[in-house]
Protein backbone atom coordinates (compact mmCIF):
# COMPACT_ATOMS: atom_id res chain seq x y z
CA UNK A 1 0.00 0.00 0.00
CA UNK A 2 3.10 2.29 0.97
CA UNK A 3 4.40 1.79 -2.56
CA UNK A 4 0.72 2.55 -4.20
CA UNK A 5 0.41 5.69 -2.20
CA UNK A 6 3.46 6.77 -3.96
CA UNK A 7 2.13 6.59 -7.74
CA UNK A 8 -1.13 8.55 -6.35
CA UNK A 9 -1.44 12.40 -6.99
CA UNK A 10 -5.00 13.40 -5.45
CA UNK A 11 -6.55 16.63 -5.86
CA UNK A 12 -9.75 16.34 -4.52
CA UNK A 13 -10.61 20.05 -6.11
CA UNK A 14 -10.94 19.11 -9.30
CA UNK A 15 -10.78 15.21 -8.70
CA UNK A 16 -7.88 15.07 -10.96
CA UNK A 17 -5.46 11.89 -10.41
CA UNK A 18 -2.73 9.50 -11.88
CA UNK A 19 -2.69 5.89 -11.42
CA UNK A 20 0.80 4.34 -12.86
CA UNK A 21 -0.13 0.96 -14.57
CA UNK A 22 3.52 -0.80 -13.38
CA UNK A 23 1.76 -0.63 -9.90
CA UNK A 24 -1.91 -0.58 -10.43
CA UNK A 25 -3.24 -3.16 -12.98
CA UNK A 26 -5.75 -1.41 -15.60
CA UNK A 27 -8.22 -3.97 -13.83
CA UNK A 28 -8.03 -2.96 -10.47
CA UNK A 29 -8.81 1.14 -11.73
CA UNK A 30 -13.25 0.86 -11.23
CA UNK A 31 -12.60 -0.48 -8.06
CA UNK A 32 -10.16 1.99 -6.82
CA UNK A 33 -11.81 5.27 -8.02
CA UNK A 34 -15.23 3.66 -6.58
CA UNK A 35 -13.60 3.57 -2.99
CA UNK A 36 -12.61 7.09 -3.76
CA UNK A 37 -16.00 8.42 -4.94
CA UNK A 38 -17.76 5.78 -2.41
CA UNK A 39 -15.84 8.44 0.18
CA UNK A 40 -17.16 11.56 -1.89
CA UNK A 41 -20.84 11.03 -0.95
CA UNK A 42 -23.92 8.92 -2.03
CA UNK A 43 -23.06 9.15 -5.53
CA UNK A 44 -22.87 7.12 -8.74
CA UNK A 45 -19.70 5.54 -9.03
CA UNK A 46 -19.88 5.35 -12.44
CA UNK A 47 -21.74 8.36 -13.35
CA UNK A 48 -18.77 10.14 -11.75
CA UNK A 49 -16.18 7.87 -12.82
CA UNK A 50 -17.07 8.96 -16.51
CA UNK A 51 -16.80 13.12 -15.32
CA UNK A 52 -13.36 12.33 -14.12
CA UNK A 53 -11.78 10.62 -17.31
CA UNK A 54 -13.68 13.72 -19.18
CA UNK A 55 -12.48 16.37 -16.92
CA UNK A 56 -8.78 14.42 -17.39
CA UNK A 57 -9.14 13.92 -20.66
CA UNK A 58 -9.22 17.60 -21.06
CA UNK A 59 -6.48 18.29 -18.21
CA UNK A 60 -3.29 18.63 -20.86
CA UNK A 61 -5.68 21.21 -22.97
CA UNK A 62 -4.60 24.38 -20.24
CA UNK A 63 -0.84 23.29 -19.99
CA UNK A 64 1.47 25.10 -21.72
CA UNK A 65 2.24 24.18 -25.56
CA UNK A 66 5.77 22.55 -25.62
CA UNK A 67 7.04 24.86 -28.78
CA UNK A 68 10.32 23.03 -28.64
CA UNK A 69 8.26 19.65 -29.73
CA UNK A 70 9.13 19.04 -33.44
CA UNK A 71 6.04 17.14 -34.31
CA UNK A 72 3.95 19.67 -33.52
CA UNK A 73 1.81 21.86 -35.90
CA UNK A 74 0.09 24.80 -35.74
CA UNK A 75 -2.87 26.80 -37.29
CA UNK A 76 -4.56 30.53 -37.77
CA UNK A 77 -7.87 31.06 -37.80
CA UNK A 78 -8.51 35.10 -37.77
CA UNK A 79 -11.91 36.16 -37.00
CA UNK A 80 -12.88 39.19 -38.87
CA UNK A 81 -16.30 40.26 -36.66
CA UNK A 82 -18.37 43.37 -36.75
CA UNK A 83 -16.50 45.20 -33.94
CA UNK A 84 -13.51 43.86 -34.45
CA UNK A 85 -11.22 41.14 -35.43
CA UNK A 86 -9.13 38.40 -32.99
CA UNK A 87 -6.71 35.64 -34.24
CA UNK A 88 -6.76 32.58 -32.34
CA UNK A 89 -3.83 30.29 -32.75
CA UNK A 90 -4.63 26.18 -32.43
CA UNK A 91 -1.68 23.38 -32.33
CA UNK A 92 -2.10 19.34 -32.49
CA UNK A 93 0.38 16.81 -32.75
CA UNK A 94 1.03 14.50 -35.73
CA UNK A 95 -2.27 12.67 -36.73
CA UNK A 96 -1.68 8.85 -35.29
CA UNK A 97 -2.47 6.78 -38.79
CA UNK A 98 -6.05 5.82 -37.68
CA UNK A 99 -8.31 7.26 -40.86
CA UNK A 100 -11.31 6.62 -37.80
CA UNK A 101 -10.12 9.64 -35.54
CA UNK A 102 -9.77 13.20 -36.13
CA UNK A 103 -6.80 15.92 -35.59
CA UNK A 104 -5.93 16.42 -31.85
CA UNK A 105 -6.43 20.33 -32.20
CA UNK A 106 -6.29 22.79 -28.88
CA UNK A 107 -5.84 26.39 -28.72
CA UNK A 108 -2.23 27.06 -28.26
CA UNK A 109 -1.60 28.23 -24.12
CA UNK A 110 1.77 30.79 -23.96
CA UNK A 111 4.15 29.83 -20.79
CA UNK A 112 1.65 31.66 -18.99
CA UNK A 113 -1.29 29.02 -19.68
CA UNK A 114 -3.02 31.73 -21.15
CA UNK A 115 -4.59 30.93 -24.61
CA UNK A 116 -2.62 32.67 -27.52
CA UNK A 117 -5.42 34.87 -28.95
CA UNK A 118 -5.31 39.05 -29.72
CA UNK A 119 -8.18 40.97 -30.23
CA UNK A 120 -7.92 44.76 -32.07
CA UNK A 121 -10.42 46.98 -33.12
CA UNK A 122 -12.64 48.53 -35.27
CA UNK A 123 -14.24 45.68 -37.41
CA UNK A 124 -12.55 45.47 -40.89
CA UNK A 125 -15.66 46.51 -42.69
CA UNK A 126 -14.76 49.79 -41.24
CA UNK A 127 -12.01 50.08 -43.78
CA UNK A 128 -14.41 49.30 -46.55
CA UNK A 129 -13.89 52.62 -48.23
CA UNK A 130 -10.02 52.30 -47.81
CA UNK A 131 -9.52 48.83 -48.88
CA UNK A 132 -5.92 49.22 -49.58
CA UNK A 133 -5.29 49.58 -45.56
CA UNK A 134 -6.75 45.90 -44.92
CA UNK A 135 -3.48 44.35 -44.72
CA UNK A 136 -2.18 46.95 -42.49
CA UNK A 137 -5.02 46.42 -40.55
CA UNK A 138 -4.39 42.26 -39.72
CA UNK A 139 -0.74 42.67 -39.91
CA UNK A 140 -0.41 43.26 -35.92
CA UNK A 141 -2.92 40.01 -35.39
CA UNK A 142 -0.39 38.19 -37.52
CA UNK A 143 2.77 39.46 -36.29
CA UNK A 144 1.41 38.69 -32.61
CA UNK A 145 0.97 35.15 -33.83
CA UNK A 146 4.47 34.73 -35.71
CA UNK A 147 5.99 35.48 -32.73
CA UNK A 148 4.60 32.61 -30.87
CA UNK A 149 4.83 29.74 -33.48
CA UNK A 150 8.56 29.01 -34.09
CA UNK A 151 10.06 30.40 -37.02
CA UNK A 152 10.91 26.86 -38.75
CA UNK A 153 7.26 26.12 -38.47
CA UNK A 154 5.73 28.87 -40.39
CA UNK A 155 6.26 27.85 -44.08
CA UNK A 156 3.64 24.73 -42.97
CA UNK A 157 1.37 26.70 -41.10
CA UNK A 158 -2.06 27.75 -42.57
CA UNK A 159 -3.72 31.03 -42.08
CA UNK A 160 -7.19 31.56 -42.25
CA UNK A 161 -8.62 34.67 -42.73
CA UNK A 162 -13.00 34.61 -42.10
CA UNK A 163 -15.38 37.44 -42.15
CA UNK A 164 -18.71 37.32 -40.77
CA UNK A 165 -21.76 39.64 -40.09
CA UNK A 166 -19.90 43.01 -40.44
CA UNK A 167 -18.61 41.89 -44.35
CA UNK A 168 -21.75 40.44 -45.42
CA UNK A 169 -23.70 43.62 -45.22
CA UNK A 170 -21.19 45.60 -47.17
CA UNK A 171 -21.69 45.52 -51.20
CA UNK A 172 -19.98 43.04 -52.86
CA UNK A 173 -17.70 45.18 -54.98
CA UNK A 174 -16.53 46.64 -51.69
CA UNK A 175 -16.33 43.40 -49.75
CA UNK A 176 -13.74 41.83 -53.34
CA UNK A 177 -11.43 45.29 -52.83
CA UNK A 178 -10.95 44.43 -49.14
CA UNK A 179 -10.12 40.29 -49.62
CA UNK A 180 -8.30 41.24 -52.30
CA UNK A 181 -5.99 43.89 -50.81
CA UNK A 182 -4.94 40.93 -48.34
CA UNK A 183 -4.73 38.10 -50.50
CA UNK A 184 -2.03 40.23 -52.73
CA UNK A 185 0.07 41.65 -49.35
CA UNK A 186 0.11 38.80 -46.73
CA UNK A 187 1.84 36.64 -48.66
CA UNK A 188 4.65 39.01 -49.18
CA UNK A 189 5.00 40.04 -45.72
CA UNK A 190 4.21 36.51 -43.97
CA UNK A 191 5.35 32.85 -44.34
CA UNK A 192 2.43 31.22 -43.83
CA UNK A 193 0.80 28.66 -45.87
CA UNK A 194 -1.45 30.77 -47.39
CA UNK A 195 -3.88 31.03 -50.77
CA UNK A 196 -6.57 32.96 -52.16
CA UNK A 197 -9.20 30.32 -51.14
CA UNK A 198 -8.01 30.97 -47.47
CA UNK A 199 -9.59 34.47 -47.14
CA UNK A 200 -13.43 34.98 -47.68
CA UNK A 201 -16.82 36.33 -46.40
CA UNK A 202 -18.62 32.90 -44.62
CA UNK A 203 -22.15 32.80 -44.55
CA UNK A 204 -24.17 32.41 -41.44
CA UNK A 205 -24.77 29.11 -42.35
CA UNK A 206 -21.37 28.29 -42.36
CA UNK A 207 -20.71 30.14 -39.40
CA UNK A 208 -23.44 27.74 -37.70
CA UNK A 209 -22.01 24.65 -38.62
CA UNK A 210 -18.22 26.22 -37.53
CA UNK A 211 -19.98 26.84 -34.42
CA UNK A 212 -21.54 23.18 -34.15
CA UNK A 213 -18.60 21.45 -35.11
CA UNK A 214 -17.04 23.40 -32.20
CA UNK A 215 -18.99 22.54 -29.58
CA UNK A 216 -18.79 18.98 -30.08
CA UNK A 217 -15.46 18.51 -30.88
CA UNK A 218 -14.74 20.06 -27.20
CA UNK A 219 -17.65 17.57 -25.83
CA UNK A 220 -16.21 14.25 -27.48
CA UNK A 221 -18.64 13.70 -29.84
CA UNK A 222 -16.47 13.13 -32.61
CA UNK A 223 -15.11 10.17 -30.53
CA UNK A 224 -17.10 6.60 -31.77
CA UNK A 225 -15.64 4.55 -29.61
CA UNK A 226 -18.11 2.12 -27.92
CA UNK A 227 -19.66 3.69 -24.14
CA UNK A 228 -22.42 1.76 -23.15
CA UNK A 229 -22.81 4.82 -20.46
CA UNK A 230 -23.18 7.40 -23.58
CA UNK A 231 -26.59 8.58 -24.88
CA UNK A 232 -26.87 7.37 -28.72
CA UNK A 233 -28.70 8.10 -31.68
CA UNK A 234 -29.23 5.88 -34.98
CA UNK A 235 -28.30 7.73 -38.16
CA UNK A 236 -28.59 6.98 -41.92
CA UNK A 237 -25.85 8.50 -43.46
CA UNK A 238 -26.57 10.03 -47.08
CA UNK A 239 -24.06 8.32 -50.04
CA UNK A 240 -23.23 5.48 -47.51
CA UNK A 241 -24.15 2.13 -49.41
CA UNK A 242 -25.48 0.57 -46.01
CA UNK A 243 -28.51 0.03 -45.32
CA UNK A 244 -29.34 -0.39 -41.75
CA UNK A 245 -28.88 2.18 -39.74
CA UNK A 246 -25.53 3.87 -37.69
CA UNK A 247 -25.60 3.48 -34.00
CA UNK A 248 -22.94 6.45 -32.76
CA UNK A 249 -22.79 9.13 -30.11
CA UNK A 250 -25.48 11.94 -29.72
CA UNK A 251 -24.64 15.00 -30.17
CA UNK A 252 -25.56 18.29 -28.98
CA UNK A 253 -27.40 21.20 -30.37
CA UNK A 254 -26.45 24.58 -30.57
CA UNK A 255 -28.88 27.84 -29.62
CA UNK A 256 -26.72 30.67 -29.47
CA UNK A 257 -28.42 34.24 -29.42
CA UNK A 258 -26.25 37.23 -29.98
CA UNK A 259 -27.32 41.14 -30.06
CA UNK A 260 -28.64 41.04 -33.14
CA UNK A 261 -29.28 37.33 -34.51
CA UNK A 262 -30.45 34.17 -33.48
CA UNK A 263 -28.91 30.77 -34.03
CA UNK A 264 -30.09 26.86 -33.86
CA UNK A 265 -28.21 24.21 -35.36
CA UNK A 266 -28.61 20.54 -34.66
CA UNK A 267 -27.87 17.00 -36.46
CA UNK A 268 -30.76 15.57 -38.04
CA UNK A 269 -30.53 11.85 -37.79
CA UNK A 270 -33.16 10.95 -40.39
CA UNK A 271 -32.98 11.81 -44.16
CA UNK A 272 -36.00 13.73 -44.13
CA UNK A 273 -36.42 16.61 -46.99
CA UNK A 274 -34.80 20.05 -46.30
CA UNK A 275 -34.15 23.05 -48.27
CA UNK A 276 -30.65 22.94 -49.06
CA UNK A 277 -30.06 26.71 -47.79
CA UNK A 278 -30.99 25.20 -44.48
CA UNK A 279 -29.24 22.02 -44.22
CA UNK A 280 -25.08 21.09 -44.24
CA UNK A 281 -23.97 17.34 -45.09
CA UNK A 282 -20.01 17.04 -44.92
CA UNK A 283 -17.69 14.73 -43.81
CA UNK A 284 -15.32 15.17 -41.02
CA UNK A 285 -13.11 12.61 -41.53
CA UNK A 286 -9.94 12.60 -44.01
CA UNK A 287 -11.29 9.89 -45.82
CA UNK A 288 -14.25 10.43 -48.26
CA UNK A 289 -15.52 6.89 -48.21
CA UNK A 290 -15.35 6.27 -44.55
CA UNK A 291 -18.67 7.51 -43.50
CA UNK A 292 -18.81 7.26 -39.67
CA UNK A 293 -17.89 11.19 -39.85
CA UNK A 294 -20.52 12.36 -41.93
CA UNK A 295 -22.69 14.74 -40.76
CA UNK A 296 -26.60 16.34 -41.30
CA UNK A 297 -26.54 19.32 -39.35
CA UNK A 298 -30.33 21.91 -39.90
CA UNK A 299 -28.85 25.40 -39.30
CA UNK A 300 -30.39 28.27 -39.68
CA UNK A 301 -29.69 32.35 -38.60
CA UNK A 302 -32.45 34.59 -37.70
CA UNK A 303 -31.09 38.66 -38.12
CA UNK A 304 -33.05 40.87 -36.11
CA UNK A 305 -33.92 38.29 -33.50
CA UNK A 306 -31.25 38.57 -31.47
CA UNK A 307 -31.46 40.61 -27.55
CA UNK A 308 -31.13 44.30 -28.76
CA UNK A 309 -32.35 43.87 -32.20
CA UNK A 310 -35.51 42.20 -30.75
CA UNK A 311 -35.67 45.72 -27.85
CA UNK A 312 -35.47 48.19 -31.15
CA UNK A 313 -38.46 46.38 -32.76
CA UNK A 314 -40.87 46.25 -29.33
CA UNK A 315 -39.29 50.12 -29.10
CA UNK A 316 -39.96 51.46 -32.95
CA UNK A 317 -44.05 49.41 -32.42
CA UNK A 318 -44.25 51.13 -29.56
CA UNK A 319 -43.72 54.64 -30.36
CA UNK A 320 -45.67 54.01 -33.89
CA UNK A 321 -48.43 52.70 -31.68
CA UNK A 322 -48.38 55.35 -29.48
CA UNK A 323 -48.13 58.38 -31.94
CA UNK A 324 -51.37 56.57 -33.41
CA UNK A 325 -53.40 56.52 -30.65
CA UNK A 326 -52.49 60.21 -29.62
CA UNK A 327 -53.70 61.20 -33.01
CA UNK A 328 -56.85 59.25 -33.39
CA UNK A 329 -58.02 60.31 -29.55
CA UNK A 330 -56.51 63.67 -29.04
CA UNK A 331 -54.23 62.52 -25.89
CA UNK A 332 -51.03 63.10 -25.09
CA UNK A 333 -49.61 59.66 -23.60
CA UNK A 334 -45.69 59.67 -23.65
CA UNK A 335 -45.10 62.88 -24.81
CA UNK A 336 -44.41 63.66 -21.22
CA UNK A 337 -42.70 62.19 -17.33
CA UNK A 338 -45.55 62.94 -16.08
CA UNK A 339 -48.08 60.54 -18.67
CA UNK A 340 -45.99 57.83 -19.24
CA UNK A 341 -46.41 55.02 -21.34
CA UNK A 342 -46.78 51.76 -19.41
CA UNK A 343 -44.40 48.91 -20.25
CA UNK A 344 -44.69 45.86 -18.75
CA UNK A 345 -40.67 44.58 -20.00
CA UNK A 346 -39.16 46.96 -17.36
CA UNK A 347 -38.38 46.70 -14.14
CA UNK A 348 -41.11 48.06 -11.81
CA UNK A 349 -40.90 52.06 -11.56
CA UNK A 350 -37.95 52.13 -14.35
CA UNK A 351 -38.36 55.58 -15.98
CA UNK A 352 -37.22 55.57 -19.80
CA UNK A 353 -37.08 57.82 -22.84
CA UNK A 354 -37.34 56.00 -26.29
CA UNK A 355 -36.85 57.16 -29.54
CA UNK A 356 -35.53 60.45 -31.60
CA UNK A 357 -35.86 63.87 -30.38
CA UNK A 358 -38.82 64.94 -32.31
CA UNK A 359 -40.32 61.49 -31.55
CA UNK A 360 -39.56 60.91 -27.76
CA UNK A 361 -41.61 58.74 -26.34
CA UNK A 362 -41.65 58.69 -21.92
CA UNK A 363 -42.07 54.81 -20.49
CA UNK A 364 -42.36 53.36 -16.90
CA UNK A 365 -41.85 50.17 -15.95
CA UNK A 366 -44.65 48.22 -14.82
CA UNK A 367 -42.38 44.89 -14.03
CA UNK A 368 -44.68 41.91 -15.59
CA UNK A 369 -43.08 39.21 -16.64
CA UNK A 370 -45.95 37.29 -18.08
CA UNK A 371 -47.79 39.91 -19.59
CA UNK A 372 -44.69 41.13 -21.55
CA UNK A 373 -44.31 37.54 -23.17
CA UNK A 374 -47.82 38.04 -24.66
CA UNK A 375 -46.82 41.10 -26.18
CA UNK A 376 -43.45 40.04 -27.42
CA UNK A 377 -45.43 36.67 -29.28
CA UNK A 378 -46.17 38.73 -32.46
CA UNK A 379 -42.52 39.83 -32.81
CA UNK A 380 -41.51 36.22 -33.37
CA UNK A 381 -43.67 36.09 -36.73
CA UNK A 382 -44.93 32.32 -36.25
CA UNK A 383 -47.18 30.93 -38.52
CA UNK A 384 -49.60 27.87 -38.56
CA UNK A 385 -47.96 25.73 -40.46
CA UNK A 386 -46.35 22.23 -38.59
CA UNK A 387 -42.95 22.41 -38.38
CA UNK A 388 -42.18 26.03 -38.16
CA UNK A 389 -39.97 28.08 -36.46
CA UNK A 390 -39.11 32.15 -36.53
CA UNK A 391 -40.33 33.66 -39.36
CA UNK A 392 -42.67 30.77 -40.14
CA UNK A 393 -38.84 29.03 -41.53
CA UNK A 394 -39.21 25.19 -41.44
CA UNK A 395 -37.70 23.33 -38.46
CA UNK A 396 -37.34 19.65 -38.60
CA UNK A 397 -38.54 18.25 -35.87
CA UNK A 398 -36.13 17.15 -32.72
CA UNK A 399 -36.22 14.57 -30.69
CA UNK A 400 -36.75 15.96 -27.20
CA UNK A 401 -36.54 12.44 -25.53
CA UNK A 402 -32.69 12.04 -26.81
CA UNK A 403 -30.84 15.42 -27.32
CA UNK A 404 -29.26 17.72 -25.67
CA UNK A 405 -28.21 21.21 -26.38
CA UNK A 406 -26.06 24.13 -25.40
CA UNK A 407 -26.55 27.57 -25.04
CA UNK A 408 -24.57 30.29 -25.79
CA UNK A 409 -24.24 34.19 -25.29
CA UNK A 410 -27.74 35.95 -24.81
CA UNK A 411 -29.21 32.36 -23.63
CA UNK A 412 -26.04 32.40 -20.66
CA UNK A 413 -26.24 36.27 -20.23
CA UNK A 414 -29.96 36.30 -19.24
CA UNK A 415 -29.94 32.67 -17.11
CA UNK A 416 -26.73 34.09 -15.11
CA UNK A 417 -26.02 37.40 -15.33
CA UNK A 418 -28.43 38.75 -12.34
CA UNK A 419 -31.07 35.14 -12.03
CA UNK A 420 -27.27 33.26 -11.09
CA UNK A 421 -28.96 30.48 -12.84
CA UNK A 422 -26.37 29.37 -15.16
CA UNK A 423 -26.09 25.62 -16.15
CA UNK A 424 -28.42 23.46 -16.09
CA UNK A 425 -31.95 25.31 -17.54
CA UNK A 426 -35.27 25.01 -15.51
CA UNK A 427 -38.00 26.87 -17.22
CA UNK A 428 -40.62 26.67 -14.15
CA UNK A 429 -37.32 28.47 -12.09
CA UNK A 430 -36.14 30.55 -14.49
CA UNK A 431 -39.32 31.78 -14.77
CA UNK A 432 -40.21 32.39 -11.50
CA UNK A 433 -36.98 33.84 -11.23
CA UNK A 434 -37.15 36.00 -13.94
CA UNK A 435 -41.15 37.34 -12.89
CA UNK A 436 -39.73 38.45 -9.02
CA UNK A 437 -36.77 40.34 -10.83
CA UNK A 438 -39.16 42.06 -13.02
CA UNK A 439 -41.51 42.96 -9.85
CA UNK A 440 -38.74 44.54 -8.25
CA UNK A 441 -38.40 47.99 -7.61
CA UNK A 442 -35.79 49.73 -10.20
CA UNK A 443 -34.32 51.40 -6.80
CA UNK A 444 -33.82 47.76 -4.95
CA UNK A 445 -32.21 46.35 -7.94
CA UNK A 446 -29.97 49.27 -8.05
CA UNK A 447 -28.94 49.18 -4.39
CA UNK A 448 -27.97 45.64 -5.37
CA UNK A 449 -26.01 46.23 -8.11
CA UNK A 450 -24.01 48.50 -6.24
CA UNK A 451 -23.20 46.05 -3.57
CA UNK A 452 -21.87 43.73 -6.29
CA UNK A 453 -24.67 41.15 -5.74
CA UNK A 454 -24.30 40.56 -9.64
CA UNK A 455 -21.79 39.30 -12.00
CA UNK A 456 -18.75 40.87 -12.56
CA UNK A 457 -19.47 41.92 -16.12
CA UNK A 458 -22.76 42.93 -15.77
CA UNK A 459 -23.72 46.63 -15.82
CA UNK A 460 -26.64 48.92 -16.08
CA UNK A 461 -27.44 48.35 -19.78
CA UNK A 462 -28.18 44.41 -18.62
CA UNK A 463 -29.93 45.53 -15.62
CA UNK A 464 -32.37 47.90 -17.27
CA UNK A 465 -32.88 45.08 -19.96
CA UNK A 466 -32.48 42.11 -18.13
CA UNK A 467 -36.57 42.06 -18.08
CA UNK A 468 -37.36 42.11 -21.50
CA UNK A 469 -34.39 39.88 -22.60
CA UNK A 470 -35.46 37.66 -20.00
CA UNK A 471 -39.30 37.20 -21.79
CA UNK A 472 -37.64 37.08 -25.28
CA UNK A 473 -35.46 34.17 -24.80
CA UNK A 474 -38.60 31.77 -22.99
CA UNK A 475 -40.22 33.21 -25.84
CA UNK A 476 -37.88 32.57 -28.79
CA UNK A 477 -36.98 29.21 -26.51
CA UNK A 478 -40.56 27.66 -25.88
CA UNK A 479 -42.66 29.74 -28.58
CA UNK A 480 -40.49 30.25 -31.19
CA UNK A 481 -38.17 27.03 -31.28
CA UNK A 482 -40.71 24.91 -29.56
CA UNK A 483 -39.39 23.41 -27.04
CA UNK A 484 -41.27 22.06 -24.26
CA UNK A 485 -41.58 24.04 -20.83
CA UNK A 486 -40.39 20.22 -19.09
CA UNK A 487 -37.13 19.98 -21.55
CA UNK A 488 -34.52 19.36 -19.09
CA UNK A 489 -31.62 18.63 -21.15
CA UNK A 490 -30.65 22.12 -22.03
CA UNK A 491 -27.54 23.53 -20.64
CA UNK A 492 -26.65 27.16 -20.77
CA UNK A 493 -22.89 28.17 -20.37
CA UNK A 494 -19.83 30.38 -21.02
CA UNK A 495 -16.99 27.89 -20.88
CA UNK A 496 -16.70 24.12 -21.66
CA UNK A 497 -14.21 22.54 -19.70
CA UNK A 498 -12.75 26.14 -18.50
CA UNK A 499 -13.01 26.94 -22.23
CA UNK A 500 -14.81 29.47 -24.13
CA UNK A 501 -15.53 27.63 -27.40
CA UNK A 502 -15.46 29.78 -30.08
CA UNK A 503 -16.97 28.59 -33.62
CA UNK A 504 -13.08 28.96 -34.91
CA UNK A 505 -12.29 25.73 -33.74
CA UNK A 506 -14.83 24.14 -35.76
CA UNK A 507 -13.32 26.22 -38.64
CA UNK A 508 -10.08 25.32 -38.54
CA UNK A 509 -11.18 21.39 -37.65
CA UNK A 510 -13.41 21.43 -40.79
CA UNK A 511 -10.54 23.10 -43.09
CA UNK A 512 -7.86 20.67 -41.95
CA UNK A 513 -9.59 17.57 -42.03
CA UNK A 514 -7.81 15.99 -45.19
CA UNK A 515 -4.80 16.76 -43.35
CA UNK A 516 -4.32 13.33 -41.39
CA UNK A 517 -3.74 11.84 -45.04
CA UNK A 518 -0.65 13.45 -45.40
CA UNK A 519 0.54 11.14 -42.27
CA UNK A 520 -1.51 8.33 -42.76
CA UNK A 521 0.32 8.06 -46.47
CA UNK A 522 3.30 8.37 -44.70
CA UNK A 523 2.94 5.95 -41.83
CA UNK A 524 1.85 3.37 -44.59
CA UNK A 525 4.99 3.88 -46.81
CA UNK A 526 6.97 3.57 -43.35
CA UNK A 527 5.02 0.59 -42.55
CA UNK A 528 6.02 -0.86 -46.42
CA UNK A 529 9.40 0.37 -45.93
CA UNK A 530 10.24 -1.24 -42.71
CA UNK A 531 8.99 -4.74 -44.41
CA UNK A 532 10.96 -4.32 -47.28
CA UNK A 533 14.29 -3.46 -44.87
CA UNK A 534 13.42 -6.69 -43.25
CA UNK A 535 13.03 -9.02 -45.86
CA UNK A 536 15.93 -7.16 -47.60
CA UNK A 537 18.31 -7.94 -43.94
CA UNK A 538 17.36 -11.37 -45.04
CA UNK A 539 18.80 -11.87 -48.39
CA UNK A 540 21.40 -9.39 -48.29
CA UNK A 541 24.39 -11.94 -47.52
CA UNK A 542 23.35 -13.28 -51.43
CA UNK A 543 21.65 -10.86 -54.05
CA UNK A 544 24.29 -8.50 -52.51
CA UNK A 545 27.29 -10.53 -53.64
CA UNK A 546 25.54 -11.56 -56.63
CA UNK A 547 24.88 -8.26 -57.70
CA UNK A 548 28.29 -6.80 -57.14
CA UNK A 549 29.54 -9.62 -58.87
CA UNK A 550 27.25 -8.68 -61.79
CA UNK A 551 28.55 -4.88 -61.79
CA UNK A 552 32.07 -5.96 -61.85
CA UNK A 553 31.67 -8.45 -64.95
CA UNK A 554 29.77 -6.22 -66.62
CA UNK A 555 32.46 -3.37 -66.62
CA UNK A 556 35.08 -6.12 -67.50
CA UNK A 557 33.12 -6.98 -70.63
CA UNK A 558 32.49 -3.15 -71.22
CA UNK A 559 36.13 -2.37 -71.06
CA UNK A 560 37.42 -5.12 -72.83
CA UNK A 561 35.17 -4.63 -76.06
CA UNK A 562 36.47 -0.68 -75.80
CA UNK A 563 40.07 -2.01 -76.13
CA UNK A 564 38.81 -3.95 -78.99
CA UNK A 565 37.59 -1.08 -80.78
CA UNK A 566 40.62 0.97 -79.99
CA UNK A 567 43.02 -1.68 -81.59
CA UNK A 568 40.78 -2.14 -84.64
CA UNK A 569 40.62 1.43 -85.26
CA UNK A 570 44.40 2.08 -84.25
CA UNK A 571 45.38 -0.53 -87.26
CA UNK A 572 42.71 0.61 -90.11
CA UNK A 573 44.29 4.20 -89.49
CA UNK A 574 48.03 3.20 -89.67
CA UNK A 575 47.04 1.28 -92.81
CA UNK A 576 45.08 4.75 -94.16
CA UNK A 577 47.98 6.57 -93.52
CA UNK A 578 50.66 4.64 -95.28
CA UNK A 579 48.45 4.74 -98.16
CA UNK A 580 48.50 8.69 -97.85
CA UNK A 581 51.71 9.04 -97.56
CA UNK A 582 52.98 6.57 -100.67
CA UNK A 583 50.38 8.21 -102.72
CA UNK A 584 52.02 11.57 -101.81
CA UNK A 585 55.52 10.81 -101.98
CA UNK A 586 56.01 7.98 -104.35
CA UNK A 587 58.32 6.07 -101.97
CA UNK A 588 58.75 2.40 -102.84
CA UNK A 589 56.24 2.08 -105.21
CA UNK A 590 57.54 -0.50 -108.15
CA UNK A 591 57.29 0.38 -111.37
CA UNK A 592 54.26 -0.32 -113.09
CA UNK A 593 53.93 -2.06 -116.73
CA UNK A 594 52.21 0.76 -119.07
CA UNK A 595 50.53 -0.41 -122.16
CA UNK A 596 49.74 1.90 -125.05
Amino acid sequence: MGLLCLKIRLNFTSWHFSLSPVVLPRFLLPSFRQLLLLGKGQYSWLREDRHIHTRLGRVPDMEATDTNNPNLNYGLVVDCGSSGSRVFVYTWPRHNGNPHELLDIKQMRDKHRKPVVMKIKPGISEYASTPDKASDYISPLLSFAAQHIPKNKHQETPLYILCTAGMRVLPESQQEALLEDLRTDIPVNFNFLFSDSHVEVISGKQEGVYAWIGINFVLGRFNHVEDEHEAVVEVQVPGSDQQETLVRKRTAGVLDMGGVSTQIAYEVPKTEEIAKNLLAEFNLGCDAHRTEHVYRVYVSTFLGFGGNAARQRYEENLISTTQIQNKLLGQHQGESADSPILDPCLPADLQDEVGPQDQRVHLRGTGDFDRCRLLLQPFLNRTNDTNTSLNGVYQPPIDFTNSQFYGFSEFYYCTEDVLRMGGDYNSTKYSNAAKSYCATQWKTLKERFDRGLYASHADQHRLKYQCFKSAWMYEVLHSGFAFPAAYENLRTALLVYDKEVQWTLGAILYRTRFLPLRDIQQESLKGSHSHWQHSFSFMNNHYLFLACFLVVALSILLYLLRLRRIHNRSTLLRGASASVQWLEEGLASPDLPVTL
